[in-house]
């Protein structure tokens, strides 16, 4: 039938010693931190801005008079 040399050689890059996988890896790693970091500073700033929302909405405390 066929012989071995007459198989396909694989692609270029396709091999064990390929960059692809972990450097898809490492991409994966890196943007699955962007977000969760993206998601801890809006949390933190929407808290923020209740707290500041809340102090707004308390009235003034006046000091008593004294005459």
């Amino acid at each position: 039938m066929s012989k071995p040399e007459d198989k396909p050689e694989p692609p270029a890059g396709s091999g064990s010693g390929s960059w692809t996988g972990a450097a898809a890896l490492a991409g994966a790693a890196i943007g699955s931190a962007a977000v969760a970091a993206a998601l801890l500073y809006a949390s933190q700033r929407k808290d923020r801005a209740d707290k500041a929302r809340a102090a707004a909405k308390t009235p003034p405390v006046t000091p008593p008079e004294t005459d």
